[in-house]
C-alpha cells in the first residue's frame, strides 16, 4: 500500500526478507526491506536463473551490513555491501545487492511521496517503448524458435497484441564454424519473420552468445542483414571486447550486448571500443538503478543507446520502468509479462500499464508496486527447468546455451 507520511529524519532498516515465486521458466526472487516506520517497506527483485539458493544466501549474508542504517542512504548502502563484504562480488552477490537496492529506492520514494523516476532525475519522455518475445515469454517459443510455421504464427500473435517490436532467438547452437545449411535456415526464418510482421515492426535477433567464433557469428549476421534487424544481440560470448570489435568491423547491422556484464567496470572496455550501438544492462544483475544510471551516462557519452535486459518478474519490470523514464539515451525495454498467465495476480498494485507498444508513465510513490504475499505463496519455490541441457552439438560437444 502507498503510505502518505511526513518525511522522517531517519528511516532505519530493521530487516531484509525474501519471497520466492516459481514462474515456471524461472524463480522470481522478491526482496522486502523492512523499516522502523510503521507500514513503510520496500520491494525489490533479485531473480537469477538457476541460482536461486545462492542468491537467497547472499541476501542473508548482506542483511547484517544494513540493519540499523538509513534506508535512504542508497549509495552508502551499496558501498557498504561491496567494501565490507571484503571479497568482491560476482553475479550472485551483485544480483542480491541489486534486489536490495530496488527496495531502498521504493522506500525512499514512498517516504517523500514521489515516484522513483522523479528521484532519478525526472521525466525524459512521455512513454516507454517495450518489446516482448515470441510466445509472449513461453520458454520453448523463446529459445526454440526454429519451426517456420510456429515462428510466423507467434510473431503475428505478438503484433496482434499491440507490440511494435519483438525479439527472437533463431540462431542454432553453433561450434566454431557455421554450416551452410544452418546459415540458410536462419536466413529463411528471418525472411519468414519479416514477411509476417511487415516493415513497421522492429525485429531483434538474440544470438545468446551461441557462436563459438567470430567467423560463425558474422556468417549468421550477414545472412539476416537484408531483413534489417533492429540489432543483433550478444553475437559472441560476453566479456570478450576484442571479439565484439572483430564482428563489428565485418557487419553493418547494429550490435547490442551487456545483459551478463556486472557493473560499470565490466562495461568500460566494451563502451570504449564503440563496437556496440545498444548497451543492455540488467538492473537485476548489474548493481541496481544507481549503477545502471552510471552505465547509461557513459554509454551516452559514447553515442550508445540503452535497452535494459529484463525477462524477470513484476518488481524487476517496475524498477526498469522508472529507470527508463529518467534515462535520456533509453531506446527500448524488454518485458516478458506473458511468461505465466497469473503474472499480474501476485501484485496488488502495479505501476505498469501498457498501451500498445508502450508503457505509460507511473505516478504512484516509490516503485508503485505492492506484492500480494498470499497470492505469491500459491507458487512456491520449485527447481527451475535447466533448459541449457539442450545446448549440445550433434557430436555431443557442449555448446553455449
Amino acid at each position: 500500500m502507498n503510505v502518505q507520511r511526513q518525511p522522517a529524519d531517519r528511516v532505519l532498516i530493521t530487516g531484509v526478507e525474501t519471497l520466492v515465486v516459481n514462474a515456471e521458466m524461472r524463480n522470481w526472487i522478491l526482496v522486502k526491506v523492512l523499516t522502523d516506520q510503521d507500514g513503510l517497506h520496500g520491494w525489490g527483485e533479485a531473480s537469477l536463473n538457476w541460482k536461486t539458493a545462492a542468491v537467497l544466501g547472499a541476501v542473508r549474508d548482506l542483511e547484517p551490513l544494513l540493519v540499523g542504517t538509513d534506508a535512504r542512504d542508497i549509495e552508502s548502502a551499496m558501498q557498504r555491501m561491496v567494501k565490507h563484504s571484503y571479497y568482491r562480488m560476482g553475479i550472485v552477490g551483485v544480483t542480491a545487492m541489486s534486489g536490495i537496492e530496488h527496495a531502498l529506492w521504493d522506500i525512499y520514494g514512498k517516504s517523500v511521496g514521489l515516484p522513483v523516476w522523479r528521484l532519478l532525475g525526472g521525466r525524459t519522455r512521455d512513454k516507454v517503448r517495450v518489446y516482448t518475445h515470441l510466445g509472449l515469454g513461453e520458454m520453448s517459443a523463446v529459445y526454440e524458435a526454429f519451426d517456420p510455421g510456429k515462428v510466423r504464427d507467434q510473431a503475428q500473435g505478438v503484433v496482434e497484441r499491440g507490440y511494435g517490436a519483438l525479439k527472437v532467438v533463431i540462431i542454432p547452437y553453433t561450434g566454431y564454424t557455421a554450416g551452410l545449411a544452418e546459415v540458410r535456415r536462419v536466413e529463411s526464418l528471418m525472411g519468414t519473420l519479416r514477411e509476417a510482421v511487415g516493415d513497421d515492426v522492429d525485429i531483434m535477433v538474440d544470438f545468446h552468445g551461441r557462436p563459438a567464433s567470430t567467423a560463425a557469428s558474422v556468417s549468421y549476421i550477414r545472412a539476416i542483414e537484408p531483413f534489417d534487424p533492429m540489432f543483433c544481440e550478444e553475437p559472441v560470448a560476453p566479456g570478450d571486447t576484442d571479439a565484439m570489435v572483430a564482428v563489428a568491423r565485418q557487419v553493418r547491422s547494429p550490435l547490442a550486448a551487456g545483459e551478463r556484464l556486472v557493473g560499470l567496470a565490466e562495461f568500460l572496455p566494451l563502451l570504449a571500443s564503440r563496437s556496440i550501438q545498444v548497451a543492455q544492462p540488467d538492473l537485476n544483475h548489474t548493481g541496481g538503478l544507481l549503477e545502471g544510471k552510471k552505465i547509461a551516462a557513459l554509454a551516452e557519452a559514447q553515442l550508445v543507446g540503452i535497452a535494459p535486459h529484463n525477462p524477470n518478474g513484476p518488481v524487476a519490470g517496475a524498477a526498469a520502468l522508472h529507470f527508463d523514464v529518467s534515462t535520456p539515451n533509453f531506446v527500448i525495454q524488454e518485458e516478458m509479462s506473458g511468461a505465466v498467465p497469473w503474472y499480474h495476480d501476485v501484485v496488488s498494485a502495479t505501476p505498469i500499464t501498457r498501451s500498445g507498444g508502450y508503457w505509460e508513465i507511473p505516478t504512484a510513490p516509490g516503485l508503485g508496486i505492492e506484492i500480494d504475499e498470499s497470492e505469491a505463496a500459491k507458487h512456491p519455490y520449485a527447481p527451475e527447468v535447466v533448459h541449457s541441457r539442450s545446448a549440445v552439438l550433434a557430436d555431443g560437444t557442449i555448446a553455449n546455451w
